[in-house]
């Protein structure tokens, strides 16, 4: 499988939520299943099976933040030497020129994208159309909606 770039902080992410799902949840479930086991018959005991399709969750999703993290290229922006370009990593300062707004975004890995707190991810339409791209650029994005006309005001490897 190919390397998925990932920002430092999405990773630190990743291996917390691994150390939680190790070090809290994993053993919290076995002590449930023991609990559970402890009543008796197993056919019909409700918190047994609970359990166990907890157990099966949790063990699906330590395999898949272990995987992800096993296949991540992690790429630290503030090491950049991008020379004001956009990149993975990068925030930008972006003028959308309908509205006027100024937003910031972050681009990141798909899994660390959040809009709400201007993470987006490298394989959206506007990361796609701003990579390469330097302050003082216009760039046009098709995006679901319609054209979305941007300026690039600031690029910032932080």
């Amino acid at each position: 499988m190919n390397k998925v770039p990932v920002t430092v902080a999405g990773a630190e992410k990743l291996k917390a939520e691994l150390h939680r799902l190790k070090t809290v949840e994993r053993p919290r479930i076995i002590q449930a299943i023991a609990e559970a086991r402890a009543h008796g018959d197993l056919s019909e005991n409700a918190e047994y099976h609970a359990a166990k399709e907890q157990q099966g969750f949790v063990e699906g999703r330590i395999k898949e933040v272990e995987a992800k993290l096993s296949h991540a290229q992690i790429i630290d922006p503030t090491t950049l030497n991008a020379g004001g370009r956009v990149v993975f990593g990068a925030t930008l300062d972006l003028l959308e020129e309908e509205s006027q707004r100024e937003v910031t975004y972050q681009i990141v890995g798909d899994d660390e994208a959040d809009i709400g707190s201007g993470k987006i991810s490298i394989s959206s339409p506007i990361a796609r159309a701003l990579i390469g791209k330097e302050a003082g650029d216009a760039v046009e994005v098709r995006v679901p909606d319609g054209i979305r006309q941007y300026e690039i005001l600031d690029v910032r490897y932080v």
